[in-house]
């Protein structure tokens, strides 16, 4: 991670596509015990977590450039959990729909190349401020 307030942004970016990663690992994991009974289906804590941190200060007028700036980025990490734990599709117990995971599994991919692609996209604003200085 980048240790200044100026490069926040890249660091919540960062952040965010680890747990992106995370949640890639897991739900691959779902989708491999699909036919495994008992198996409960997993996910992870991130969005309420930097939803949280962003917020914090909104109520006190600050900007959201300032609220990033300000982030705690120890606070922001993907916790994960079993979801639903008493609910089974099946009479085996399993709880994990393939369909529902491959279409997260989509969504996710499609959030972690956008979230790499915004870091990508500093960086290279980045640099151009430092080659025209």
């Amino acid at each position: 991670m980048i240790g200044s307030n100026a490069f926040n942004y890249i660091n919540v970016l960062n952040k965010a596509a680890d747990a992106s990663w995370t949640r890639n690992s897991v739900i691959a994991n779902n989708i491999a015990n699909n036919d495994t009974p008992h198996y409960k289906r997993r996910d992870i804590f991130f969005e309420d977590y930097l939803k949280d941190e962003i917020m914090k200060d909104y109520y006190d007028g600050g900007d959201l450039n300032k609220r990033v700036a300000n982030v705690n980025l120890s606070k922001l990490g993907a916790t994960i959990y079993t979801d639903q734990k008493e609910l089974s599709y099946r009479y085996d117990g399993n709880n994990v729909d393939i369909n529902t995971e491959n279409a997260n599994l989509a969504e996710n991919q499609i959030k972690y190349y956008t979230l790499l692609d915004s870091m990508s996209q500093e960086f290279s604003r980045i640099k151009s401020v430092l080659n025209k200085g």
